[in-house]
């Protein structure tokens, strides 16, 4: 997140040239290469400061034409919250996974974690090319940042925005009703599509589909929609694009449409791909910040904010505080009650007894809302039972949790992945519980020692 500075090298100076600005690095070795230190290059570097001189015939200087003195490069403030990273990292250390926390008031970063990581040191002075190939081969993949360039299919973290799409455009009310079986046909085929719930959910509103996380009413939802429906509701939640945030190291995503599968994979586009979008599986990819934009959005009634790592910038006694560079874009009707229906849909996914989140979150004296997810990672036969202590920990289901607290008044928001569902002896949902307790939850104080007599 961090990146660092490296030494410029010919594809730099024909990036700067082209800019027009590589008189600037004159005097230079070094340039940012990634994260803030290569998005923010332009305000960290500063301008270097010359003289035009006139000299004798034998080179000595004679008199001082011009002085442009040197700009300094600002300093940067960022958002994060230094003790809330570091007590992050801790907990991921060992795992490959992502966490993201940010604020949803005005998109601040608090926390960015991708696990594992890599040093950065050695890049300044030029790594050697047995460490870089290293880093290059090692399977869990360091050089990446999984909060915004790891590409996993969301699952069911789509789910309330599904449901507030659906309803946004009169596809379903909230008094809209359907019976929650083990399987859902799709209408004119004998094509089966499981519930995660081996004996289904019974009759189910939008409500309680979120709660359970009805895999059945979110088939129906998605089919009832259609694709182009859902292209173009998820896509205003910020799904198949960037972020904004701001680090050059991001991912797109795919949010598929019918014209993307014409064109990549020349075929058309089928209603059975459209179910499996439904419960955000199929062609769908997404990144663990791009489910917390959403997220955000959510909380904010439709209001859609970028992410930012930036909090200011200093250069002597002049301080600018960030401003967005994006137009906020608004989702729908601020006013719809359906944004309030769906935040409690999660709150009631935690809190409920019904709930997937119950056992976990509903002690939580703060309140916590929440949505999880499990991304397959290789497809099963419509008869086949998923069993992960007899598949490779590779090809196990990826976890996801997404949340929000406090409810009543939301101070952030989450997302978590681990890969693979965690190393043994970590699981999703305590990790979320123990990182919102330890934001809003303060350290009992030890009791003073007695002295003995």
């Amino acid at each position: 997140m961090i990146g660092y500075v490296s030494k410029i090298n010919d594809n730099d100076y024909k990036r700067l040239n082209a800019e027009g600005i590589a008189e600037n690095y004159a005097a230079d070795h070094n340039i940012g290469k990634q994260g803030i230190e290569g998005y923010y290059e332009a305000l960290l570097h500063g301008k270097p400061g010359y003289q035009e001189v006139e000299v004798d015939n034998h080179g000595r200087i004679v008199r001082v034409l011009k002085e442009v003195p040197p700009v300094a490069g600002k300093n940067l403030t960022l958002t994060l919250d230094l003790h809330l990273q570091q007590y992050v990292e801790s907990l991921l250390a060992g795992q490959r996974a992502a966490l993201l926390i940010e604020d949803p008031h005005d998109g601040s970063v608090l926390a960015m974690v991708s696990s594992p990581s890599y040093d950065p040191n050695p890049f300044v002075k030029g790594i050697s090319y047995q460490a870089y190939k290293k880093l290059l081969q090692d399977k869990d993949l360091p050089l990446i940042n999984r909060v915004t360039q790891g590409l996993y299919p969301p699952a069911s973290t789509v789910k309330p925005y599904m449901a507030m799409s659906a309803l946004l455009t009169h596809v379903i009310t909230p008094q809209s009703q359907f019976f929650g079986a083990p399987t859902w046909t799709l209408p004119g085929t004998d094509r089966r599509y499981r519930d995660w719930k081996k004996t289904g959910h019974g009759m189910l509103d939008v409500t309680r589909a979120i709660e359970e996380s009805a895999d059945t009413f979110f088939y129906q939802v998605a089919f009832m929609m259609g694709i182009d429906r859902i292209h173009t509701m998820l896509s205003q939640f910020g799904y198949g694009k960037s972020t904004g945030i701001d680090l050059n190291e991001e991912y797109s995503g795919l949010l598929p449409s019918r014209e993307w599968k014409q064109k990549v994979h020349k075929k058309a586009w089928y209603q059975g791909d459209t179910v499996s979008v439904g419960i955000g599986q199929g062609y769908w990819i997404a990144t663990p910040i791009q489910m917390v934009k959403a997220m955000v959005a959510l909380i904010n009634n439709g209001r859609v904010i970028a992410p930012h790592l930036l909090e200011k910038t200093q250069r002597g006694t002049l301080v600018e505080n960030y401003h967005p560079q994006q137009h906020e874009a608004q989702i729908g009707d601020p006013h719809s009650p359906y944004w309030s229906l769906v935040r409690h849909a999660m709150f009631g996914m935690a809190n409920a007894p019904n709930g997937t989140g119950y056992k976990y979150f509903h002690t939580a004296p703060y309140g916590i809302a929440a949505k999880s997810g499990t991304s397959q990672v290789f497809s099963l036969r419509q008869n086949q039972t998923y069993n992960a202590k007899m598949i490779p920990v590779r090809l196990r289901d990826h976890i996801f949790y997404t949340a929000f607290a406090p409810f009543n008044d939301p101070k952030v928001a989450v997302a978590l992945i681990l890969e693979n569902g965690g190393n043994e002896g970590i699981t999703a949902a305590p990790v979320m519980r123990a990182i919102l307790d330890h934001i809003f939850i303060p350290p009992t104080p030890e009791a003073p020692v007695q002295a003995t007599p």
